[in-house]
């Protein structure tokens, strides 16, 4: 992920919304705010939602097209689709039967994927864990500072990127721990798995994945990984 170009993007979208801070009503309208919440109601079409300091909800069943946020979290109920999801401080939980034709990305916050979910191209964070179960990506997976569990069934198909900290993305203070990888039952992992950093990596008996580079694959076969 350009994580400078997500910052420009959604910056740039709230300069935007100081000068218009309103609602469009009518069919498939879009919602532009600045401070405040936005709620796209069930089974309802709308254009793009974008707010500055406040969460966006889609409640089950809504259509949107871009969904952003600087400041504020992302939650989807079950069978919402979007073209993209993406915030800067806050996490995305999507429900069962998502659909997103583009990319869903935050750089602070972690992101969780229901079962059933699609999205077309590629998941990344920051600083935040990544859950996917049962969920079908295009793309790949990134991440700097965070877990990873591609669950039981899941299917990637732009392996995985664990970039090594630099600069403000990865300053922490102390001892940083160790990201956790799993790849779960009968889950896939296509494409080249690559870790920049020191990880745990602990790969399901069932599971299939490409070429791993940077970290040494830990096999197991209970129901889940061994803990730490």
């Amino acid at each position: 992920m350009n994580r400078t170009l997500l910052f420009t993007v959604l910056l740039a979208a709230s300069a935007g919304a100081v000068a218009h801070d309103h609602d469009d009503h009518g069919p498939g309208h879009s919602i532009d705010k600045v401070n405040g919440s936005i709620t796209a109601q069930a089974g309802q079409s709308y254009g793009d939602l974008s707010t500055v300091n406040g969460g966006i909800d889609l409640q089950r069943g809504a259509r949107v097209e871009d969904v952003e946020t600087v400041n504020g979290g992302i939650e989807a109920e079950d069978e919402v689709s979007a073209r993209s999801v993406s915030t800067v401080n806050g996490g995305i939980r999507l429900g069962q039967r998502t659909r997103v034709d583009g990319d869903v990305e935050t750089v602070n916050g972690g992101i969780f994927l229901d079962r059933g979910s699609n999205v077309r191209r590629g998941v990344s964070t920051v600083n935040g864990g990544i859950g996917l179960v049962d969920t079908d990506l295009g793309g790949g997976i990134e991440t700097v500072n965070g877990d990873i569990s591609v669950g039981v069934g899941s299917h990637v198909k732009g392996g995985i990127h664990v970039e090594k900290p630099n600069g403000n993305w990865g300053l922490r203070m102390g001892k940083q721990k160790v990201p956790k990888i799993v790849i779960g039952p009968d889950a896939v992992v296509e494409g080249n798995l690559v870790f920049e950093r020191e990880v745990k990596l602990y790969v399901h008996q069932s599971a299939r994945i490409g070429n791993v580079s940077g970290a040494t694959v830990q096999r197991y076969s209970t129901a889940t990984p061994p803990k730490d």
